[in-house]
């Protein structure tokens, strides 16, 4: 009798200490991926700069334009490579910056090309890969949201929307991302940035419950291929070439807003519009007229055929960085007429104004803009 009492005494002690805060799960290690030859190394390391350093910087550190998220944190790429980073790599996430690199939607690099730069990306972190569960988190949903608003919502939105953090509603990201990557990164958090770990702070369950919730945004959504318009050509870069030049009045000396370009379309005054996003995303979606012109061009080649005396308007969705960046490197090359949208394509949308879409047809409904 002595011993069982002091066998539950020895239990209930144990039990004191093991709260289920401290309940952190235990991962196993999987093999490295494949390592790059040098060429590949190289190749991907001048691909990360090209196209990923906008936003992301130069030493990989993120938050450098539209709270791009860092590229250097251990916890991301010991669970998230290859799939969680090659997926928005390839087809981007929609509703945000981040457009699709691949070939297949009108992106510039191969195939090939996103692997490679996938797995730099994680030899450059350091990181050992862990496994995952293909299982989906059981959690209590509405506990969850009750958690989620207390702990999260600052950064990440009330609705999962994002400010200052990724948006974690966003129907691509949860359409790509396994539970497990997500329960993961809530009780791991990401080195390096401020997001912080939950494994200390939350119960075990209330991390289930946290990514339960947070997958309960996620409706349907599936990756449709779209047929690639035709890019236009030199004689359609000019918008109303016979009618006369827009009159705006430029905040700072270089911003138009929304509304005052689109009365310079309505009014159908002669223009050029660059958009500067990756060419995937004119694909999906562009204002009427423009041009896909990537932050990435070589300029020396792509100014070639782009009029000097021709108003110039440059917009992405950043809301600014590509087309300021596009803007000042042409002033460089003495183009004066130029003028960045102020609110960038989402705002543009958000306010209402139209786009054209992949199937052709005008979208004037600002919803579509969280699409």
């Amino acid at each position: 009798m002595k011993k069982i009492i002091k066998l539950i005494s020895v239990t209930l002690t144990l039990c004191v200490f093991i709260t289920p805060a401290m309940a952190e799960r235990v991962y196993t290690k999987q093999d490295p991926p494949r390592e790059l030859t040098p060429d590949q190394a190289a190749n991907a390391a001048a691909n990360y700069q090209k196209y990923c350093t906008l936003c992301h910087g130069d030493d990989r550190q993120g938050h450098v334009n539209d709270h791009a998220p860092s590229l250097r944190s251990k916890s991301l790429f010991e669970s998230g490579v290859p799939h969680s980073i090659l997926r928005p790599l390839s087809y981007g996430r929609q509703g945000t910056a981040m457009g699709g690199y691949l070939d297949e939607v009108g992106g510039p690099m191969t195939l090939d090309e996103t692997w490679d730069l996938t797995y730099w990306l994680f030899w450059q972190s350091g990181a050992e890969r862990i496994e995952l569960s293909e299982n989906p988190i059981e959690g209590d949903i509405s506990r969850g949201e009750v958690v989620y608003q207390q702990n999260c919502a600052s950064c990440h939105g009330k609705d999962g929307e994002g400010i200052t953090a990724p948006a974690l509603g966003n129907q691509s990201a949860l359409a790509h991302n396994k539970d497990e990557f997500i329960r993961y990164a809530i009780e791991q958090g990401r080195d390096g940035t401020p997001m912080q770990a939950f494994a200390d702070k939350l119960s075990a369950a209330d991390i289930d419950n946290v990514t339960a919730f947070i997958r309960s945004k996620a409706s349907d959504w599936t990756m449709e291929k779209m047929a690639l318009r035709a890019l236009p050509t030199p004689d359609e870069y000019v918008i109303n070439p016979q009618n006369a030049d827009p009159d705006f009045t430029l905040a700072e000396g270089k911003f138009v807003s929304s509304e005052d370009l689109y009365a310079a379309l309505q009014a159908k005054k002669k223009m050029v519009l660059l958009d500067t996003r990756v060419t995937s995303v004119w694909q999906r979606a562009h204002i009427e007229g423009s041009i896909p012109f990537p932050y990435y061009s070589e300029l020396e080649d792509k100014v070639v055929d782009l009029p000097k005396d021709v108003q110039i308007v440059a917009y992405c969705s950043c809301p600014r960085a590509a087309a300021e960046y596009v803007i000042k490197q042409l002033a460089d090359l003495g183009y004066n007429k130029t003028a960045v949208l102020y609110e960038g394509v989402f705002g543009w949308m958000n306010m209402g104004y139209p786009v054209t879409r992949a199937e052709g047809a005008i979208e004037e409904d600002a919803a579509a803009a969280a699409h």
